[in-house]
């Protein structure tokens, strides 16, 4: 319907990218620097939230800046089904949950780390140069 909108596909996916990267980002800080406290409230070791927010914050990076970005996108994919099932199968929380504390956000994560995994995030990344 739109084709001259094509022209902006790399830039949108740049744009996905950040947003991916700043959700991830900013929960790996706060898996770091408050592992003590985030460790209670997902109910997991310090060790294992440390180990989490490592993983999503060099998740984050890689799909920021286009180093690896399908393997990054696929590690954060493979995060937030943790985390989904975590909701369903532990904390049995319902799709919208409540007071918006459900796994739908968690479900939009992975879409777009689909997106990045399945068209390589787009030509703005490191690994293009």
């Amino acid at each position: 319907m739109f084709p001259e909108l094509t022209r902006f596909t790399d830039l949108t996916l740049l744009l996905l990218r950040l947003m991916v990267a700043l959700v991830f980002g900013s929960s790996g800080w706060s898996h770091l620097t408050h592992a003590e406290e985030r460790s209670k409230s997902i109910g997991m070791s310090k060790g294992f939230t440390r180990f989490l927010g490592a993983a999503e914050l060099a998740g984050s990076l890689g799909v920021v800046f286009g180093v690896l970005p399908q393997f990054a996108a696929l590690g954060l994919i493979l995060v937030m089904l943790g985390a989904i099932q975590k909701k369903i199968f532990v904390w049995h929380t319902g799709f919208w949950g409540k007071n918006s504390d459900g796994w739908h956000y968690d479900l939009m994560l992975i879409i777009m780390n689909l997106v990045i995994l399945t068209t390589g995030g787009g030509r703005f990344g490191i690994m293009h140069f």
